[in-house]
Order: C-alpha cells, then sequence, then structure tokens
C-alpha cells in the first residue's frame, strides 16, 4: 500500500477545516481529462462533507503528455502568492477546454488579480520548484497516473466516483 510522502504540510494548498476526519489529497493535471472530469464530483465531496473534508491538491503535471499542464500549475501558483490559488485552480479546470497560453492571463484577470504581478511571479524560481517538489513528491507516493487520490496518507484506489461513494457508504 503507497503512502503519502512527504506527509500534508504547511507547502500545501489546503482547503477545509483543520479538524476535519478525512483528509484527501489528489495529485493533480490542469489539462489531463480525467482531472477535469474528478474536478466536479470532488467538489460535490467538499459541498456534501463539508467540515468532515480537508482537501489538499499536489501538482502532477505530466508535461510529456500535456503541453500545458506546466504553464497551468505556473498560474495556480503564482495566484497562491495572491491568496487566489483556489480561484485559480477551479477556473483552470472550468476552462480546461480552451487551455492554451493566452487563457492564463484572462482568468487572472477574471478572478482579480494583479496582472503585472502575477506575470512577474510567473517567472520565479521558487514557484518550479514548489511544482517539482509536489510532483517528486507524488514519484516518492507512487503516483502513476493522474489524477491519484490519497486518503488519510494512504493510496486510495479508484477514480473521484468511487472516492465519494466510499465516503457516502463510511457516513451511514
Amino acid at each position: 500500500m503507497s503512502t503519502l510522502k512527504p506527509e500534508v504540510n504547511n507547502q500545501d494548498h489546503i482547503q477545509g477545516d483543520d479538524s476535519a476526519s478525512v483528509t484527501i489529497v489528489e495529485f493533480g493535471d490542469y489539462q489531463c481529462p480525467y482531472c477535469g472530469n474528478a474536478y466536479p464530483i470532488m467538489k460535490e465531496i467538499e459541498e456534501t462533507f463539508g467540515h468532515q473534508i480537508k482537501f489538499i491538491f499536489r501538482h502532477f503535471p505530466l508535461a510529456n503528455a500535456h503541453e500545458f499542464a506546466f504553464p497551468a500549475a505556473i498560474a495556480a501558483e503564482a495566484a497562491g502568492l495572491q491568496g487566489k490559488f483556489w480561484e485559480m485552480h477551479d477556473a483552470l479546470y472550468e476552462n480546461q477546454y480552451r487551455l492554451d497560453g493566452e487563457l492564463f492571463d484572462e482568468l487572472a484577470e477574471t478572478i482579480g488579480l494583479d496582472l503585472e504581478q502575477f506575470q512577474q511571479d510567473s517567472t520565479s524560481e521558487e514557484i518550479k520548484s514548489k511544482i517539482e517538489n509536489d510532483f517528486d513528491s507524488g514519484v516518492r507516493s507512487g503516483v502513476n497516473g493522474t489524477p491519484s487520490f490519497y486518503v488519510n496518507g494512504t493510496k486510495f484506489d479508484g477514480g473521484a466516483t468511487d472516492l465519494y461513494q466510499m465516503l457516502k457508504e463510511s457516513a451511514e
């Protein structure tokens, strides 16, 4: 059984309650169609289970297969420096069908970022390192495709729909 390495820490983007009984870590790629399909299900999980769930997203851009995966991760991290990681995360998935190099500035404006700062941050080595660290964490944790989910530190075998079902059954 694969376990999450490293454990959730202050380098992660975290949504939800610190006291949540279930911690879900997703390794995702903004251009991956399977991650795109998982996105609304993860939103539903967060809405349905509310305070019981803590959700963490780690970047796992499959750059060889997806030309815009790494640049999209950079856009999310650059938005994060202005406190809007999750807004960019959502906007990227909601606009996945038109992902290209022009989209990032448009989304940055839409979610209310300082565009000049966003563009400057997008070239930062610190951001690239964060994404590479997330990717390395995925490799060390046994990720072999996206999306990959870890529930309370252990790899979950299945997709977002299976995860939702498992959570529903354990809540009953």
